[in-house]
């Protein structure tokens, strides 16, 4: 018994320790990341967000031809910078699905 303790504490050095090392490491790797799932859902999202931006934009646009005086709470409609966020997220969301095909 005594001469098998050093090739035990060896192969738990060897075999073991690593295996549990990499067991863990891939495990969170792997909850880091986005499931398919996920990716569509905030694809959804994405589209009912603009859609609804969309709609803000046509009801403001209305209010104010019939009111004149109507100030809009939300930052004034199709501005270039207001836009820019869209754009940039609308580039990564084409990038994403590009890459994944």
């Amino acid at each position: 018994m005594g001469d098998l303790i050093p090739i035990f504490v060896c192969g738990f050095l060897f075999i073991g320790l690593p295996w549990i090392v990499l067991h863990y490491i891939t495990k969170w790797k792997t909850a880091a990341t986005l499931t398919t799932g996920d990716e569509t859902l905030l694809d959804e999202l994405y589209q009912l967000a603009r859609r609804l931006d969309e709609r803000m934009d046509t009801v403001e646009r209305l209010v104010s031809a019939d009111n004149p005086e109507f100030k809009p709470p939300r930052i004034m409609h199709d501005r270039e910078v207001d836009n820019q966020p869209l754009r940039e997220i609308d580039r990564m969301m084409a990038d994403t699905r590009r890459t994944s095909k």
